[in-house]
């Protein structure tokens, strides 16, 4: 999933604080003396933030942007400074930042202070390693993390370092955040340039204008400045959007600067930034290779429609082509061509759209290509930031007739028709002809990622014993099997039983099997036999069962005062039916009257029937908002309150 490590790291910023570690890219001027005022001592920071062991005193960046042998120059200076608040606040002696052959490391110097007799001592930084920053899914790439050690720290002592940084390339100046995961005294972004050279910036989150800024010539230059202080962290909440959604931060670029009166554009407008990713795909696949060739018209040639070749095409690479993102440099941009990808028989991102539009050629299927894309936790449009900021992602775009298929490759499992969990709502950037357009990727209906389950069971004293059949389809087909993966023997069938589990703990998965593993346009299915103990209450004559075998959403409650808004993976439906044989003993005395609701957030319908000698309740829940927002909280709530009353309904059964 990742366009580039870079990117990922350009869009992490200073956020990572959220770990207490300083991560890179957070710039100020070397040789930055925090302006304290002498009256705040660290009891005034330990009164004033009695939940944190540890404070940051000041976070700034600075860009010194000019005009170097007719082409521009980029020199970021970082300051970090934070003061230890408590005991506990010792134990967090480490911090590091990044850098790599675009963002090139110049310089840098960490130390701690101390107070000796009233005076300020400093130690230096003798700690200090470099390390490759692995992702899990990244087999190489050359983003290095310098890590620091801070000695002889105690509570009121302060961790300070320093680094420069130069970013090679105009287009990749990054964002700031203004926050993270510990109080901020001062966090200031400052950018100083040549009067040639013109600055564009986007701010986001700050709707009550609190970031200062101010624009001032000096020495003929223009200093920019934006300032906040005394920043809160926001606390981290299950299933929020991402901290560019909540927290306030800037997105700096450059649009333009004039060499020998020649006015030399750079970003700006979607036709900038675009004319600066065909930079990176135009040569691309320009050489015919034989074998990938031969492949592509093997696996096509029973194929008669042009789709039924693109799904061949799109499913081969699923198949064959293993997603490890390989990045150095600009190959975090720069697709590789298909022939080495089907070569060496791995890619990212970008090398799995280059292979099927690739392929997708030699195929004689017209407009398929590259595409750029944006994946959910960047807030951003095209028209609202054209800048590399604005995605993280590539896959391959297939224009059939008026409509677009999405070709995301890096997850195995998602069927073709539909996008990737984690692209919908965005929008791709593609190639159309010599020129680009602009689609939105769908949000996929709940009914497309139906989960459906038949459940019959009889009562044996106090047990229920039964079988089930559960299918599924769409997102919550392919979320299911990654998580699955290739599980054996008895990890298998726990992870088999935590996904047909019923009732109570009393819970004993017998048998199971599978259906469909590998055929991705049909249902996953799991058939089961099951039994579960100490789940009838029985009084005097009475019998009293709960059909719903099954409680979606039942804990899923928001607090009032959540402060973001709460995202799910996918919408999805839930679409049940349990079918209890009544015991011949036994006659119905009572069955709960049927449910149904439906509002801007969840259609629910809860229908009993009897037929014969059998009870049957069906259930079908639709969630259809993919992102509540504060408003949808309270409805929500209420909507799950109503849920759960029904959840409780029991039928009951009279013994003759």
């Amino acid at each position: 999933m990742e366009f580039s490590q870079l990117q990922k790291n350009m869009t992490q910023m200073n956020w990572s604080k959220l770990s207490n570690k300083g991560y890179g890219y957070l710039i100020l001027s070397v040789g930055f003396v925090l302006n304290c005022s002498a009256q705040e001592t660290l009891q005034d920071y330990k009164k004033a933030f009695p939940d944190y062991n540890e404070m940051v005193l000041s976070d700034k960046q600075s860009y010194n942007i000019t005009i170097d042998d007719g082409k521009i120059k980029v020199i970021e200076d970082n300051h970090y400074e934070s003061m230890i608040l408590t005991e506990n606040g010792i134990q967090n002696n480490e911090e590091s930042f990044t850098y790599s052959e675009l963002v090139k490391l110049k310089s840098y110097e960490a130390y701690t202070v101390i107070s000796n007799n009233g005076k300020e001592k400093k130690i230096k930084v003798t700690q200090s390693n470099e390390k490759n920053l692995r992702q899990n899914s990244v087999f190489f790439n050359d983003v290095k993390q310098r890590q620091l050690l801070f000695p002889n720290l105690e509570a009121g002592a302060k961790k300070v370092y320093d680094y420069q940084t130069e970013i090679t390339d105009p287009f990749l100046l990054h964002k700031f955040v203004f926050g993270g995961g510990l109080p901020i005294k001062n966090s200031t972004l400052e950018i100083k340039t040549e009067k040639g050279i013109e600055i564009g910036y986007k701010v986001f989150n700050d709707p009550n204008n609190a970031i200062v800024f101010s624009k001032t010539e000096k020495k003929g230059k223009w200093l920019y400045q934006w300032t906040l202080n005394d920043v809160i962290p926001i606390k981290s909440e299950d299933n929020s959007q991402g901290y560019l959604y909540v927290m306030p931060h800037i997105n700096v670029y450059v649009k333009d600067y004039v060499v020998d009166d020649k006015k030399i554009e750079v970003l700006d407008d979607v036709t900038k930034l675009y004319e600066y990713y065909k930079g990176f795909t135009k040569n691309l696949n320009q050489t015919e290779d034989a074998t990938l060739k031969a492949i592509t018209l093997d696996i096509t040639a029973n194929q008669t429609s042009e789709e039924d070749k693109m799904k061949s095409i799109f499913y081969w690479v699923k198949d064959n082509i293993k997603y490890i993102a390989f990045e150095n440099g600009y190959e975090g941009f720069i697709p590789r061509e298909a022939s080495l990808v089907c070569e060496r028989k791995f890619g990212d991102c970008k090398d799995m759209a280059s292979i099927i539009s690739a392929m997708a050629k030699y195929a004689n299927i017209p407009n398929v290509s590259v595409s750029w894309i944006g994946t959910r936790d960047i807030p951003y449009s095209y028209n609202e930031l054209a800048t590399p900021a604005v995605d993280n992602h590539m896959i391959a775009v297939y224009k059939k007739g008026e409509e677009y298929v999405f070709l995301d490759a890096t997850d195995k499992e998602t069927l073709y028709g539909i996008p990737t969990a984690f692209i919908q709502g965005k929008e791709a950037l593609f190639s159309d002809g010599e020129n680009y357009k602009i689609i939105p990727v769908p949000v996929v209906p709940a009914v497309k990622n139906e989960v459906n389950e038949i459940v019959k069971f009889s009562i044996e004293k106090d047990k229920i014993i039964g079988s089930g059949k559960l299918l599924f389809n769409g997102y919550n087909r392919s979320h299911t099997l990654m998580r699955i993966g290739d599980a054996s023997n008895k990890t298998r069938f726990e992870m088999i039983k935590s996904l047909v589990l019923k009732g109570n703990n009393k819970f004993n998965l017998k048998e199971y099997s599978e259906e469909n593993i590998k055929d991705r346009d049909k249902s996953y299915q799991i058939n089961y036999t099951f039994d579960l103990g100490n789940y009838v209450i029985k009084v005097d004559k009475e019998l009293y069962v709960n059909l719903f075998l099954d409680k979606p959403y039942e804990k899923l409650t928001l607090e009032n005062d959540r402060k973001t808004d709460f995202e799910f993976d996918f919408l999805s439906l839930s679409n049940s039916q349990y079918e209890m044989e009544i015991p011949s003993n036994c006659t119905l005395k009572y069955l709960p009257k049927n449910f149904n609701l439906d509002n801007d957030i969840m259609k629910i319908d809860f229908v009993y029937e009897v037929k014969s000698t059998k009870i049957i309740l069906n259930t079908r829940i639709a969630l259809k908002k993919l992102v509540l927002q504060k408003p949808d909280f309270e409805v929500w709530n209420e909507t799950i309150k109503k849920l759960k009353a029904n959840y409780t309904e029991t039928i009951i059964l009279l013994e003759k």
